[in-house]
């Protein structure tokens, strides 16, 4: 672990913002980050990290994860132009997934030195604020052993749909990339791929279950203090 502890970390809103431009804005701390830890290794006086977590949402874009199946892609990228949405090959893990206007997407870009050292733990964690985001408009929400993400009916095959996928990055013990959570996201766009690259599983969204539209920045404000609950965040 780091001699200095700092659990400090800023929360930014970037809004609705180009795909390319959030994955740019967090590489660049993501990187910053790692050559202080490198730095740090040799270095007498230990220079902190700082922690980030950003909250955005992105015009319509199928993302795909550096193991992920080309194939996955069931639309021609020569046709994305039709249904005004990008396509980017990315560093993260996972296969592909969507992300849109309506969807919530967090990416925290922290030193998991600060609060423990454990990659399975982080994405249980996320998972699970996350489930008790959706308990606050009383969804009871889970997990489904093998498969990461937050289900409703996971128990239930025939029924068992995703409302929230996860994919991160690490070096060093610095996190990049992170969820993309849906509230009124347009689900018809992952009619174009194959979410995650799990066939036989369904997509859902927030508006989809309670049967309206719902109140972005209600969902954003739990959200947030539910992650730092769980990781013991000082948010600033």
């Amino acid at each position: 672990m780091n001699e200095i502890v700092n659990r400090k970390t800023r929360f930014q809103d970037l809004g609705l913002i180009d795909y390319k431009e959030a994955w740019d804005y967090q590489l660049g701390i993501f990187e910053k980050l790692v050559s202080i830890k490198t730095a740090n290794r040799t270095n007498p006086e230990q220079i902190p990290t700082e922690n980030l977590l950003l909250f955005c949402e992105h015009p319509h874009v199928f993302t795909l994860g550096k193991s992920g199946d080309k194939k996955n892609l069931l639309i021609s990228k020569d046709n994305l132009d039709a249904i005004k949405a990008s396509y980017y090959h990315i560093n993260r893990g996972g296969d592909i997934t969507y992300h849109g206007p309506g969807q919530i997407v967090g990416y925290p870009v922290i030193d998991l030195e600060n609060f423990f050292t454990d990659i399975h733990k982080y994405m249980r964690l996320l998972e699970e604020s996350v489930i008790q985001t959706l308990a606050a408009f009383d969804i009871k929400a889970g997990r489904i052993p093998g498969l990461t993400g937050v289900w409703l009916d996971g128990d239930e095959p025939k029924r068992a749909r995703k409302i929230c996928a996860l994919g991160v990055k690490s070096s060093r013990w610095v996190m990049m990339h992170g969820f993309s959570f849906n509230i009124n996201t347009d689900l018809r766009y992952f009619d174009y791929i194959v979410p995650c690259g799990i066939q036989d599983k369904a997509v859902t969204s927030l508006q989809k279950e309670l049967g309206h539209p719902q109140d972005m920045e209600k969902v954003k404000a739990i959200l947030k203090e539910k992650i730092a609950e769980q990781f013991g965040m000082e948010l600033i």
